[in-house]
């Protein structure tokens, strides 16, 4: 039998510390191995148990998670996934979080705690399988304004993308990891690059910080996707947390449609709504990119897109 993923949980909540733990110790191949109240008990537990995968509270006493986590990432790199409420200050602070390397992030009902930690066990489980495997980077320096962006290195293929048609369009799918990998590739497209639209696994309230921190690092313009509105060249949408979000033409032009549908492969938003839509509208104009993530969400529509005609490109998992 493989060796078990041996998680420390971190959190102020004896509650949260709880019940996160029987969530992990339910599964056969993880153990929670230790819990903390604040950071500095965890700073030795993590030296003493060297566990593979930690999960993070944001607001603690004595320091708060964002800190600790960056100088964690500084000086003893690991896989975390953080724990976050469902809040604008949660929201973009959450987003810091995965800019300084967190995996992934699980956002924290406001009400009904118990019963809402429950239902979210197993994308919490899954997130942390995830993690336990991740290739976790030491922090770099942090860049300051406009100008890193300025400074980046010589644009992979992803960014010649930007050099084509503007009659193209490229869609994007991501989900566990894909943040930073989103903001890798935005930040090197040209301010005339194609239509961008992105699905990023992420719940309602986190998509509006994750926009705007996007736009803040691109040449082009980032934004969440508005229902009916015109998709266009120069502009990155992204699809509003817990909402489905497609592509359609009117005339010419494509637009985004923004709407409340069920979820599909378990996900709202989800990369097959995304995908399926470009492929029956967009066909050869367009470009299907599926970034890091878990699980098959966009699969069967990356084959449908492939079949009218689109390129499509996978990240590999180094």
């Amino acid at each position: 039998m493989s060796r078990k993923i041996r998680v420390i949980v971190v959190d102020d909540s004896a509650l949260v510390r709880s019940l996160l733990s029987e969530i992990i110790n339910r599964q056969k191949d993880m153990e929670c191995i230790g819990t903390a109240n604040d950071p500095l008990i965890a700073r030795e537990m993590i030296r003493e148990l060297n566990p593979d995968v930690i999960t993070l509270d944001v607001e603690m006493p004595r320091m708060d998670g964002i800190d600790f986590l960056g100088r964690l990432m500084r000086l003893r790199p690991m896989p975390v996934v953080m724990i976050s409420t469902l809040t604008e200050r949660g929201a973009e602070v959450t987003m810091k979080a995965l800019e300084l390397g967190a995996v992934d992030f699980v956002a924290k009902p406001r009400v009904g705690l118990s019963s809402g930690l429950n239902e979210l066990a197993s994308q919490i489980v899954d997130k942390i399988r995830v993690a336990a495997v991740a290739h976790v980077r030491r922090a770099p320096a942090r860049e300051t304004g406009a100008a890193g962006v300025g400074a980046a290195p010589p644009a992979p293929a992803s960014a010649l993308l930007g050099r084509l048609s503007t009659e193209k369009l490229i869609c994007i799918g991501a989900s566990t990891g894909g943040t930073e990998a989103i903001k890798e590739v935005l930040v090197q497209m040209p301010a005339d690059s194609p239509a961008i639209v992105i699905t990023q696994h992420m719940p309602a309230g986190f998509t509006t910080s994750f926009a705007a921190r996007l736009n803040g690092l691109c040449q082009i313009t980032v934004k969440e996707a508005v229902n009916g509105e015109r998709i266009l060249p120069g502009h990155a949408y992204i699809a509003p947390g817990g909402t489905q979000s497609s592509v359609a033409r009117s005339g010419a032009n494509y637009v985004a449609v923004v709407d409340d549908g069920p979820p599909v492969n378990r996900h709202k938003p989800s990369v097959e709504v995304l995908f399926k839509s470009a492929a029956a509208v967009v066909g050869r104009n367009a470009f299907g990119i599926m970034l890091t993530g878990m699980g098959n969400d966009g699969a069967v529509a990356t084959r449908e897109m492939k079949d009218a005609g689109s390129y499509n490109y996978v990240q590999d998992e180094a």
